[in-house]
C-alpha cells in the first residue's frame, strides 16, 4: 500500500467449486463442504496433515458464500481440549481467482507475496498450534474478492476454524487470529465480532502493520503527492474490491483507457506482484479521467476503517519502523483509538522492520503473547 494507505485458483477449480444458494441460515456457517490433501507450497513442512477444504460463510450483503483454505494439524498428540488454532489472515495478494494463497505453487502468481508468510506459519505448527487460513471471499470460489471489507474478512476467518474443527476432531475450540496488512485490518474485525455461545473461543489477537487509511490512496495518485507510486498497484486491488462488494460500480468509469486495462487484469491474470509491474509503465496523470469524482471510492473505503470498532480480546498490534507501505503512524493512531473503549491493547514496534519484515520479525513477541493468554497471565497492554 502506499505510505498513507492499505498496506493483499488452481486447486480451487480442480476441485469444482460450484456455487452455494444466497442466504445461509446462521447454523450453517462453518459448514465443511469438502476436505482434501494439501501438496503444493501451501502446505506446511511441520505439520502432520495440510488440507485443503471449502466450507459455508457469509460474505457481503449477507449472503451465503463458499470459501475455500487450509488447514494444518501439528505433529504429536493434542494437549487436553484439543489443539489450539491459529486462524491467519493474509495480506494482499490480488482480487483475480488465481491470488488465492491455497493455490501457491512454484513459480506461480502469489509465490513473491507468500514465502516469508508461509514459513512464519510453519513455526506456529512447530510450537503446537493447528493453523488454518481462509482464502477470504471470492478468492478462488465463485463470485469476486470484496477486498477489505472487514465483516467479510472477520466471517470467513472464524467459519474456517469451525469447518476446520469436523475436518479435523484433534483441533479444539480455544483460536486464535493473526495477519498482516489486509489481514491486519481483518484481524481486527474478527477480534471485535460477536461470539456465540458453546461455540470456538476467539482468545486473543495479533495484527501485524494492519491496513488503513484506505480511502485516501485514490486522492494520493490523483494528486501525483510523492510517493503515491507506491499506492498506485493497491489502487487497482481497491476499485476492484469496491467493484466485488458493489456491482454497479465501475472502476473504469474513473479510469483512462490505460489505467482501464490494468484493473480489468487484476480482475482476472494479475495479483499484487503483477500489478506492481503493469503499473510501472504507468504515469500517474494518466490513471484517472479529469472528471473523476472519489466520493463512492472514498466513503466506502472510509467504512471499512478499524477506528471505532469494540475489540474484544486482549490484542498486539505490530509494527516495523521502516513500513512505507503502512506507516507507523498510521498503526498509532488506529491503537490510540481502539484504546478508547478497550485496554488490553498492546503496540510494539520493531525497529528497522519494513512492511513484509515485521511478518518474522514479530514472531518470538507474538507466540510469547498467545501462550500468556494460555497460560492464565496477564495482557501486556499500553493503552
Amino acid at each position: 500500500m502506499a505510505r498513507v494507505a492499505v498496506a493483499a485458483v488452481t486447486c480451487a477449480a480442480a476441485a469444482g467449486i460450484a456455487a452455494v444458494p444466497a442466504q445461509a441460515a446462521p447454523a450453517q456457517r462453518g459448514k465443511l463442504l469438502s476436505s482434501s490433501p494439501l501438496t503444493n507450497l501451501a502446505a506446511l513442512p511441520s505439520a502432520s496433515a495440510n488440507r485443503f477444504v471449502t466450507y459455508v460463510s457469509e460474505g457481503v450483503g449477507g449472503k451465503r458464500i463458499t470459501v475455500s483454505g487450509t488447514v494444518a494439524v501439528p505433529k504429536g498428540t493434542p494437549p487436553p481440549g484439543g489443539w489450539p488454532v491459529l486462524s491467519w489472515a493474509h495480506g494482499t495478494t490480488g482480487t483475480a481467482d488465481i491470488c488465492a494463497p491455497s493455490a501457491d505453487a512454484e513459480g506461480g502468481p502469489v509465490r513473491d507475496s507468500l514465502a516469508i508468510t508461509e514459513s512464519y506459519l510453519d513455526k506456529w505448527v512447530a510450537n503446537g498450534y493447528a493453523v488454518v487460513q481462509t482464502d477470504y471471499e471470492g478468492l478462488g470460489t465463485p463470485g469476486g474478492h470484496p477486498y477489505m471489507n472487514g465483516v467479510s474478512e472477520a466471517n470467513t476467518i472464524v467459519d474456517i476454524v469451525r469447518a476446520a474443527r469436523k475436518a479435523d476432531n484433534r483441533i479444539g475450540r480455544d483460536w486464535f487470529v493473526a495477519g498482516h496488512s489486509q489481514g491486519g485490518q481483518a484481524t481486527l474485525y474478527a477480534a471485535a465480532a460477536a461470539e456465540k455461545p458453546k461455540d470456538v473461543r476467539l482468545r486473543g489477537a495479533v495484527a501485524i502493520a494492519p491496513g488503513s487509511n484506505m480511502a485516501v490512496t485514490a486522492q494520493y495518485v490523483k494528486a501525483q503527492y510523492p510517493g503515491a507510486e507506491l499506492g498506485l498497484p493497491f489502487l487497482f486491488v481497491l476499485l476492484n474490491g469496491l467493484q466485488a462488494a458493489d456491482p454497479t460500480f465501475v472502476p473504469e468509469d474513473l479510469l483512462t483507457d490505460d489505467a482501464a486495462a490494468v484493473a480489468k487484469a487484476g480482475r482476472t491474470d494479475a495479483c499484487l506482484f503483477q500489478l506492481k509491474q503493469l503499473s510501472k509503465g504507468l504515469q500517474l496523470n494518466n490513471v484517472f479521467r479529469p472528471d473523476a469524482d472519489l466520493t463512492r471510492f472514498e466513503d466506502y473505503y472510509n467504512s471499512q476503517e478499524a477506528l471505532g470498532l469494540n475489540i474484544k480480546v486482549p490484542t498486539l498490534v505490530a509494527q516495523g519502523t521502516a513500513d512505507r507501505e503502512v506507516a507507523p503512524a498510521a498503526t498509532q493512531n488506529v491503537v490510540n483509538d481502539l484504546c478508547k473503549r478497550y485496554g488490553n491493547i498492546a503496540y510494539s514496534p520493531f525497529d528497522g522492520a519494513d512492511h513484509r519484515g515485521a511478518i518474522p520479525a514479530s514472531f518470538d513477541a507474538s507466540l510469547r503473547f498467545v501462550q500468556s493468554i494460555r497460560n492464565g497471565e496477564a495482557p501486556p497492554t499500553t493503552c
